[in-house]
């Protein structure tokens, strides 16, 4: 479902052409790899209609197992310091082992890019038009940016600057080099920060937009609010971030190989209002293979959506009626 909270004029933001070699730098975040969904769980028993939070909602894990819910699978998974370090450690240890390539990075579904690239598109087009009409100068953040396959065939060619945040360093080394040959003086990657997603703190107001794909399953339900809590000062006024992620149909479920959880749409919405974040559009990805999890983009912002404020129409009392 999309949510148009905003009625702006219309107005088509037209990528740059061909760009031609400069300097670059790079920013950092993980690559999540696309999964294939499991079978759907049984339907529910029947109970009372009293609301279930998501969170409370239990899962499952790649192998199978079920938890009662979310609580009881982070406190065996990182209930301590140390298992918090093991689990962001074999995270990271996993994309060490992927090549970096675009098949690698998407799990080996290298076709997934071209849909992908369009659906994300389309996307961002509706989002700029509406929040920036008139700006000149933009600067994105690319989270999880892995080889900068999005910055390369997207963010790039909209924004002056993009900054791209990625941990696994032999990431880091392909993005420059694949970048090398897209960048102008004009639409250029400016900084790589080889950092993962939950130590890092963005400058105060560099960025208008921050594209958050296929990464923040790595953070746990905490640091997944503390890293959008610190981002939020990086949006200049007018800012958002688009989240691009992998859904559960219900619950969530734990990739015991590369340590990281896919919620689903309740459990992310339950998460964005503990960020303090508000949906201001969101879109389903079209176009994915049907054996993969369903991907949903999300447009969020500081601001509260705006609301059209109706009165009573006073027809229907002066209506004249029929005397009996």
């Amino acid at each position: 479902m999309r949510n148009n909270l905003l009625s702006l004029p219309s107005y088509k933001f037209t990528p740059t052409p061909t760009l031609t070699p400069t300097r670059i730098c790079f920013f950092s975040l993980q690559t999540l790899k696309l999964r294939r969904a499991p079978p759907p769980p049984p339907p529910p028993l029947p109970h009372n209609r009293v609301q279930t939070k998501a969170m409370e909602v239990g899962g499952l894990d790649s192998k199978g197992r079920k938890f009662k819910n979310a609580e009881e699978m982070w406190r065996e998974q990182t209930g301590d310091p140390s298992k918090k370090c093991d689990w962001y450690k074999h995270g990271v240890g996993y994309w060490e082992g992927v090549e970096a390539s675009v098949n690698g990075v998407l799990g080996g579904f290298a076709q997934v890019n071209e849909p992908d690239i369009e659906g994300s598109e389309a996307f961002l087009n509706t989002l700029l038009s509406e929040r920036f009409p008139n700006s000149d100068h933009f600067a994105a953040l690319d989270c999880g940016s892995g080889i900068g396959r999005v910055t390369k065939n997207l963010l790039i060619r909209y924004f002056n600057e993009v900054d791209l945040l990625e941990p696994v360093s032999h990431f880091l080394d392909a993005a420059r080099e694949n970048l090398g040959h897209t960048s102008s003086d004009m639409h250029k990657a400016t900084n790589f920060f080889c950092m993962p997603l939950q130590e890092f703190t963005p400058d105060a107001g560099r960025y208008d937009v921050m594209w958050v794909q296929w990464c923040i399953g790595h953070l746990t339900d905490d640091d997944f609010v503390s890293f959008f809590n610190r981002a939020k000062a990086g949006l200049k006024p007018g800012g958002f971030f688009v989240l691009k992620e992998n859904i559960a149909r219900t619950g969530f479920v734990l990739d015991n190989e590369d340590r990281s959880i896919t919620r689903s749409d309740s459990y992310f919405r339950e998460l964005f209002q503990k960020c303090g974040l508000h949906i201001y559009q969101s879109k389903d990805q079209k176009g994915l293979p049907e054996e993969l999890f369903a991907v949903k983009m999300y447009a969020l912002t500081t601001d509260s959506p705006k609301r059209v404020h109706r009165t009573r129409s006073k027809v229907k009392a002066n209506m004249p009626r029929i005397i009996k």
